[in-house]
């Protein structure tokens, strides 16, 4: 949205706006584009900072777990909760999962539960007509940093209409609290390019993050789904980015009511603007499709929101399997886990939040 005013009454005007040229001007469209594979080129520096890092880094306990898996195991992070309570259901074992890829029940060869390092990119919303990271989401995003193991690491990464690394992945606390100290200033006149976000975070994740850790993306936002940005890949480009690198995809939304109006405004939007073929990324069907969730509340309960969202990736399953599919043609496969049915008998109504599909790898 480029209007940037907060009055409910521009947003509407503008949002019409946007749907006119849309409409009766199809070249404005953004085309599907094959997305490049570059990571971190408009922010040297960030990645210079990286490569020191490993010199300051603390060394990592003697009980950390390393794992060496052969490259065909395809890994899986699974929550369970209550459906009713939402609470967080812990003390599982493996004969309590059953997995399935395209029909076919798939033998579950590893699991664990919090046993691999998780790597954190975050990513904080500069644009819009609404500031996501103020003073409360800072010191909540602080806190929960702080409270992670010492083999997790960290990214930091902001967006508008491009996209900056402030920090690259990180186990030092100190060098991550630096980089969210230097957020840069919020601009009302730049947009929510999401699919240039999604897709940059990709690469990154590939290239970059732990290779034997859980990968996780949070997005901290007041809009959760926007029209594609010109000159970038599309959003479908992005999310299969996405589910190539196997993240999890998290979101925190500081919940206000000109965020939802915002927020509102664009889902709206995009609805309308999804009869005339206008491309757009969502990022509740990213949480989705990768067993991740979006939790919002009040700027000053956030806190205990990241808390909230720390302690389920914490209790995250960790299962692998080696596909009975043996053939590596890079295809999309569907992913379907559950908990036995003796468990949901006993435990009542359960749900799995776990990622839908993974590609295969290439020949």
């Amino acid at each position: 949205m480029k209007h940037r005013n907060p009055t409910l009454l521009l947003l509407l005007l503008a949002s019409a706006s946007v749907l006119f040229l849309l409409f009766n001007f199809p070249f404005l469209r953004v085309a599907s584009q094959t997305r490049e594979r570059r990571v971190g080129a408009s922010n040297p520096a960030a990645q210079t900072q990286n490569s020191n890092d490993a010199d300051k880094m603390p060394t990592l306990p003697a009980t950390a777990e390393i794992v060496k898996v052969d490259v065909d195991l395809v890994t899986v992070d699974a929550l369970v909760l209550q459906k009713n309570t939402a609470r967080v259901v812990g003390g599982l074992k493996k004969e309590d999962f059953v997995l399935y890829e395209d029909g076919t029940k798939q033998q579950i060869t590893h699991f664990g539960q919090d046993s691999l390092p998780l790597s954190v990119l975050l990513l904080i919303d500069r644009g819009g007509c609404l500031d996501p990271f103020g003073s409360h989401v800072h010191r909540a995003a602080s806190d929960a940093i702080s409270r992670l193991k010492p083999a997790d690491e960290v990214a930091v990464m902001t967006y508008h209409d491009t996209t900056r690394l402030l920090q690259g992945f990180t186990r030092d606390r100190a060098l991550v609290e630096d980089a969210l100290n230097q957020v840069p200033p919020h601009d009302e006149e730049a947009d929510h390019c999401l699919n240039k976000l999604f897709a940059t975070a990709a690469d990154y994740m590939v290239r970059a993050s732990n290779p034997v850790g859980r990968r996780v993306v949070i997005a901290i936002t007041g809009v959760t789904r926007n029209f594609d940005c010109p000159n970038g890949p599309s959003g479908k480009a992005a999310s299969q980015a996405i589910f190539e690198s196997g993240s999890v995809v998290c979101g925190i939304i500081p919940k206000t009511d000109d965020q939802a109006i915002e927020n509102g405004i664009m889902i709206w939007a995009t609805r309308i603007g999804k009869l005339g073929n206008a491309p757009y990324l969502d990022i509740q069907t990213l949480a989705n499709e990768t067993g991740g969730e979006l939790l919002a509340d009040k700027p000053e309960n956030l806190n205990t929101t990241f808390q909230t969202l720390m302690d389920h990736l914490r209790s995250r399953y960790n299962l692998a399997f080696v596909s009975s599919n043996k053939k590596r043609d890079g295809t999309t496969r569907k992913l379907k886990i559950d908990v036995s049915p003796p468990l949901q008998k006993s435990q009542g109504k359960l749900v799995v939040k776990a990622r839908r599909s993974y590609v295969a790898p290439r020949r």
